[in-house]
């Protein structure tokens, strides 16, 4: 084959990236954008989806151009993107009608709450897996398509399409020809039945979304469509889509029940594969797909934290506490401890296990003793906490305790947070060389489905680790503080009425 690479588009939260994967499966070359943050109102958060489209077709130029690639030597182009994000678009111009709203945005927790009275929330979670909460797309669709009816009355409702991220991409990659999301990202709106795989009418009726204006779903791995010669130069097969977390645990080869990872990105997710088979939490953990192929489903578990990464840009461009995120990890170590301060970053509420809309970020036990590096290793220390609290949820869930840890994302770089992290769990944490994991799934998806590769288990076990992290001699510190950790969350709960 002439072809020499794989191109993963990694749409994410804070911004968007094109990378090159060679027949090694490692990184060539990539480009990166970040992305413009909306906030209209306390609590919504908003993004142009012209401008994530604008940003995925310049870093894509950017990489071909930096590596004199010829569009032809490109085997498949791989999509992952942030979940649950969702917008509306006019078909026939390609507009959107109202800025996309993001996963974190907090618009529509009074619908869920109705609902949640209305005695909904049960039968919504056995339909879909999912906790009823304004993190999904559902209600964030019903908002918009109201929002549309009020402020255009005037639109032609049969030129209106919706779509989380991947399907605005997709639909933009093929230009207008392909209107489908895959499974995982699907799995993720609060509409599709998790037991069927498609999209569930009665609770499209429930939301008052036309079934008409919602896209095909697809499995994972499969061929989703080409990219326009004209767009790209050449005609490249798209032919894998995962929703970011997927692809992160696809990546880490964690492929049987038992397995599982943490990703810290904007938010921390950590997700258990479980294998064939749905499996339903006692702990409030999301049941959702892992990924699909024209043959198999494969199901996990989430705990989903809304907010970790968010929290240090957070001290850097909102409070201006720090310059960089690298920052944050010497003044981390500058101190021994936080003096006494505790952290909550519930910015965008609590996700799993808490599952509270209403509660708040706070800095707590605040004394006059306590300075900007006690702050920001207090911020480190709660995203090392919320995740124990969720490794904590999956051990009840299951039979055998976790006893390591598989991680990726951009704050894994911080030393400082790994090696708490592994005090306050107790268990190893294991870092890869390639901390774009889900880049790298989503790569790995679309190179095996077209052939570039044809062994999962040899990519996988090629990946380099950078480093493990033991538990050392502040593992007893930050073990006694996680119960004080825990109060001080008890106290932001439940904080807007």
């Amino acid at each position: 084959m002439s072809d020499r690479y794989v191109l993963a588009l990694d749409l994410g939260t804070t911004g968007n990236r094109a990378i090159l994967f060679n027949r090694q499966g490692n990184i060539v070359e990539q480009t990166y954008q970040e992305l413009t943050q909306y906030y209209p109102q306390p609590g919504w958060l908003e993004h142009d989806a012209r401008e994530i489209w604008r940003d995925t077709l310049s870093c894509i130029k950017q990489v071909i151009a930096k590596t004199n690639t010829n569009p032809h030597d490109i085997a498949a182009i791989g999509l992952t993107v942030q979940r649950e994000t969702c917008l509306l678009w006019d078909k026939t111009t390609g507009q959107p009608l109202h800025k996309a709203i993001v996963w974190q945005d907090r618009r529509t927790a009074n619908i869920c709450n109705d609902l949640r009275q209305e005695g909904k929330a049960e039968s919504i979670q056995q339909k879909t897996g999912l906790v009823l909460d304004a993190y999904f797309s559902a209600t964030k669709l019903q908002w918009l398509i109201n929002w549309v009816k009020q402020n255009k009355p005037e639109t032609n409702w049969a030129n209106v399409i919706a779509g989380t991220i991947d399907t605005w991409a997709l639909w933009n990659l093929t230009p207008g020809k392909v209107h489908a999301t895959d499974i995982s990202n699907a799995s993720r709106t609060m509409l599709m039945n998790l037991d069927t795989g498609d999209w569930d009418e009665s609770l499209l009726d429930l939301f008052g979304i036309p079934t008409h204006i919602m896209p095909k779903i697809q499995p994972s791995m499969s061929l989703f469509g080409t990219t326009d010669a004209e767009v790209m130069g050449a005609e490249i097969p798209i032919s894998a889509l995962f929703g970011d977390q997927q692809a992160a645990l696809f990546a880490h080869g964690c492929d049987r029940a038992g397995l599982l990872k943490c990703t810290y990105g904007t938010g921390c997710f950590l997700v258990a594969q479980t294998g064939t088979q749905v499996t339903r939490s006692n702990e409030k953990l999301l049941s959702t797909v892992a990924w699909s192929t024209p043959k198999q489903t494969n199901y996990a578990l989430e705990g989903a934290i809304f907010t970790t990464g968010a929290s240090i840009q957070w001290l850097r461009d909102g409070l201006k506490l720090i310059s960089s995120a690298a920052e944050t990890e010497t003044l981390a170590t500058s101190v021994p401890n936080t003096n006494g301060a505790y952290f909550v970053p519930a910015l965008s509420g609590l996700g799993a296990p808490h599952w509270d809309m209403n509660a708040r970020g706070a800095f707590l036990g605040l004394t006059a003793g306590v300075k900007r590096e006690h702050m920001v290793r207090a911020v480190l220390e709660a995203i090392a906490y919320q995740v124990k609290e969720v490794v904590e949820a999956v051990n009840q869930d299951s039979e055998k305790p976790v006893s390591l840890l598989k991680v990726d994302g951009g704050a894994t770089q911080n030393n400082f947070l790994m090696q708490f992290q592994a005090d306050a769990l107790g268990i190893e944490i294991e870092r890869p060389v390639i901390l774009d994991a889900t880049a790298q799934g989503a790569a790995f998806g679309a190179g095996l489905t077209v052939g570039f590769w044809d062994n999962y288990q040899d990519l996988v076990a090629s990946r380099g680790v950078d480093r493990i992290f033991s538990p050392e001699e502040g593992a007893s510190s930050a073990q006694a503080n996680y119960g004080t950790w825990k109060r001080a969350v008890e106290r932001a709960k439940n904080w807007i009425e």
